[in-house]
This record gives C-alpha cells, sequence and structure tokens, in this order.
C-alpha cells in the first residue's frame, strides 16, 4: 500500500468526547497540549476535565527539565486548573532519579539558571567540564539568541573526556506564543551524532512511563491494559514514538510544533500528515487538529 494515500492515514476526529469511551487512563503531554509556554489552552484544559469527570485518570508527562512541584506552579500562573489532571511525571524528576544513583560526583551543568532548582537535595556539586564526572544539560543558557551552534566548542571539550550526558529535556524545539526555541535535546543529538554516551530523561523512552504507572496504580488499584491506554501530544519525535514504543495508543495534536507543516487556510493538510509520517515513521492512531471535547 502506498504510505501517503489518504486511506493510510489515521482517522481525524473533532474532539476528545468521540473517542472518550475507549479509554481507562490518559498520559497528555503539557507544553503544546495545555498551553503555549504563555497562557492555557481553555478548550484542552476543559477536555482533560471532562474525561477525568468520567473516572479516566489524566496523568500528565513532561520533558520539562524540573521538578514536578515547580512544573505545577508554572500550570497555576498559567491558568491551567488542577482539575484537569491527577499527577505530573517530568523529565526532572527522572533526571534527579539517576543522578541519586551518583552521590557526590561533580557535575557539569549546561543550561540556565532557572533549572539550578533540578539539582536541589542531590548529594552534587557544580564544576567546570574539566573537573566533571559527568554532564547534566537542561537546555540552553539562553534559549532566545542562542542555538547548538553556539555549543559546539563545549561539546567538543566533553567528547574529549568522554564524559557521560543526561539530557534533562528530550525535546529538540518547543513552542513559544509562536515561536520555536531550542531545547536540550538538540544538544543532547548533536552529542550522540559526535560519538557521545547520551542518556534521554523523558519522552518517548520507558522510566518516564514508568513513573507514570506509578501514579496511575494507585489511583486506580491496577494497570489497565496498554490498549486502553491514551497517550495526547503534539510532538512525533516524543509523543507519538513514545506511544508507540510503549504499546500505547495516541491522539496527536496538530496545531503544535509541526503547525507549519500540517495546517494550511483550508484546515488540516492531508499530504503534510502523509510526509510527516513518512518521514518520521510513526504513526498515531488518532490525530485532532487541537485538543478539544
Amino acid at each position: 500500500m502506498n504510505a501517503n494515500a489518504p486511506a493510510a492515514l489515521p482517522p481525524v476526529i473533532d474532539g476528545l468526547s468521540a473517542i472518550a469511551g475507549d479509554y481507562d487512563l490518559v498520559f497528555s503531554d503539557v507544553w503544546g497540549v495545555l498551553h503555549n509556554g504563555m497562557r492555557a489552552h481553555p478548550g484542552a484544559c476543559d477536555a482533560l476535565v471532562r474525561i477525568r469527570q468520567r473516572g479516566v485518570p489524566v496523568i500528565l508527562i513532561t520533558n520539562a527539565p524540573r521538578q514536578a512541584p515547580v512544573v505545577v506552579g508554572q500550570l497555576d500562573r498559567l491558568g491551567v486548573p488542577r482539575a484537569a489532571y491527577d499527577a505530573i511525571v517530568t523529565s526532572g524528576d527522572v533526571s534527579r532519579t539517576y543522578m541519586r544513583t551518583r552521590p557526590g560526583e561533580p557535575v557539569h551543568h549546561v543550561g540556565p539558571q532557572r533549572d539550578l532548582v533540578v539539582f536541589e537535595g542531590i548529594d552534587t556539586r557544580l564544576v567546570p567540564i574539566e573537573e566533571a564526572a559527568y554532564v547534566v544539560c537542561t537546555g540552553l543558557v539562553d534559549d532566545r539568541t542562542e542555538t547548538p551552534d553556539d555549543y559546539q566548542e563545549r561539546l567538543e571539550r566533553m567528547k574529549a573526556r568522554d564524559l557521560f550526558f543526561l539530557c534533562g529535556n528530550p525535546d529538540k524545539v518547543v513552542e513559544v506564543g509562536h515561536d520555536l526555541i531550542f531545547c536540550a535535546g538538540a544538544i543532547g543529538d548533536r552529542y550522540q551524532s559526535m560519538g557521545g554516551d547520551v542518556l534521554y530523561a523523558g519522552k518517548p523512552y520507558e522510566p518516564a512511563y514508568e513513573a507514570c504507572w506509578d501514579y496511575a496504580e494507585r489511583i486506580l488499584g491496577k494497570r489497565p491494559d496498554p490498549s486502553r491506554v491514551l497517550c495526547i501530544g503534539d510532538a512525533m519525535r516524543t509523543d507519538v514514538a513514545g506511544a508507540v514504543r510503549m504499546g500505547y495508543d495516541c491522539l496527536f495534536l496538530a496545531e503544535g510544533i509541526h503547525a507549519e507543516v500540517l495546517l494550511g487556510s483550508d484546515g488540516l493538510k492531508r499530504d503534510g500528515l502523509a510526509a510527516l509520517i513518512g518521514e518520521t515513521g510513526q504513526h498515531p492512531r488518532h490525530v485532532m487538529r487541537k485538543l478539544v471535547w
């Protein structure tokens, strides 16, 4: 079958209500789904509130490189109601779990000052590259002006010492308002392409989803069948790939980081969706323009 044929594409649905009865558990992305970094998306918040009212728990799973309580505070400020979710798992939480396995070791941090909170309560000290046992990258120091090219010299110094690289946010880019800015994943990918040893602490990898299950089991008292789990997100590389890796269905949102490829003046561009699926090899179960009930 021709992969670009319309029949090969996942169905486009108008609202979460169309499939809500098919699932017992939701794992939802945060940035790009519930907010754009500047304000909440009311329709998306309402959709998650409504599915929770049906008894379906919602676990937010985000590649934010900070702890869950910090992200809760951010969501509060952006206007995301706490009634929209049961719990949050972050890449920062996964990173901290790893760092605790290497107590007392010196770390070189790559990222902005605001991300230093991820080291709070961890037995480590921050040092220059030449003194580090490994590297923790939470993002670009100035993600509004810098690109991964600005980190090439530092990456070469890390590789010269064969430093292990913990990527605290596997996202390559994120949407802020109408702009896309680089994230830690873009730097991690570059280091890996140089032959560096990289651990991605978040989607699409298993540790983040296992942490979600810990919360889900406490709420439901059991693990639902994987076929009854729905992941929601706007990124092929992390949200869709993670769902496929774990054997869950994915509701893919076009109005996010892939909007330029997927949306036109007449709505969803099916040829753009076919091309994106062909390019990434990832197949979501459902597609929606943006999350609404």
